[in-house]
C-alpha cells in the first residue's frame, strides 16, 4: 500500500474517531422508530460523544507531547502508550456513565459506549506488556458492534454497512503494516480481540 494512503487511512480511521462514527450511524442510519430520542435532539448526543471521546483525549495526548512525556502523537514506543490509553479509558468510562444516568437517553447508547470503553481498557492492559494495534482493536470492535446491531434491529438494512466495515478493516490493517507501525501478530490479534470482545458482550447482554 502507498505510504501516503496508509497515513491518510490511519488518520481518518483513528481509534478516537470511531465512537463518533458509530454513534452517527446509530443516530441517523437506523430506522427512526428504533430510538425514543427525538430526531431534533440527537445532535446533542453526537456532539457530546465527539467532545468526550475525541476532543478531550486528543487534547490530553497533545499536552503530553508538549510536556515531553510523548515523542509524538503517533506514540510509536509501547511504554509511551500507557498514560494516554489510561486517560482515554477514564474519559470513555465517564462518557458511559453519563449516558447511563440520563433517563432521556436510550439504553443502546450506554451499551455501545460501554463496549467501546471496555475495548480501550483492554488495549491499555495489553499495552503494559505488548504493543497491540489500537486501530485494529477499534475496527474489530466496530465490526462486532455492527453485527450485534444487525440482530438488535432486524429491520435495518445492515448488509452494506457490515460489508463496508469489513473492507475498511482490511484497509486499516494493511495500512498499519505498510507503515511498519506494528507486526502482523499485533495487528491481527488486535482485530480479533476487538471483534471477540464486542460479540461476547453482545451475547452476554442479550
Amino acid at each position: 500500500m502507498n505510504r501516503s494512503l496508509a497515513k491518510a487511512l490511519s488518520v481518518v480511521l483513528h481509534p478516537l474517531l470511531l465512537p463518533t462514527y458509530l454513534f452517527a450511524f446509530v443516530l441517523y442510519y437506523l430506522p427512526a422508530p428504533t430510538l425514543s430520542l427525538p430526531m431534533q435532539s440527537r445532535w446533542i448526543v453526537l456532539g457530546m460523544i465527539f467532545f468526550t471521546t475525541f476532543i478531550i483525549p486528543g487534547l490530553g495526548a497533545y499536552a503530553m507531547v508538549r510536556t515531553g512525556y510523548l515523542d509524538s502523537m503517533e506514540m510509536e514506543r509501547r511504554e509511551q502508550r500507557r498514560l494516554p490509553l489510561l486517560f482515554t479509558s477514564v474519559c470513555y468510562a465517564i462518557t458511559t456513565y453519563l449516558l447511563y444516568r440520563e433517563p432521556a437517553f436510550d439504553e443502546i447508547f450506554y451499551f455501545i459506549m460501554g463496549i467501546i470503553a471496555a475495548s480501550v481498557v483492554l488495549t491499555y492492559g495489553l499495552s503494559l506488556v505488548w504493543k497491540v494495534s489500537a486501530h485494529s482493536v477499534g475496527m474489530g470492535g466496530a465490526l462486532g458492534l455492527l453485527l450485534i446491531l444487525s440482530k438488535l434491529v432486524p429491520d435495518a438494512p445492515m448488509l452494506l454497512p457490515i460489508s463496508l466495515a469489513i473492507v475498511l478493516s482490511g484497509a486499516i490493517l494493511s495500512a498499519r503494516l505498510a507503515l511498519h507501525a506494528h507486526t502482523p501478530s499485533e495487528v491481527y490479534t488486535g482485530f480479533g480481540t476487538g471483534l471477540l470482545l464486542a460479540i461476547t458482550a453482545g451475547i452476554v447482554a442479550l
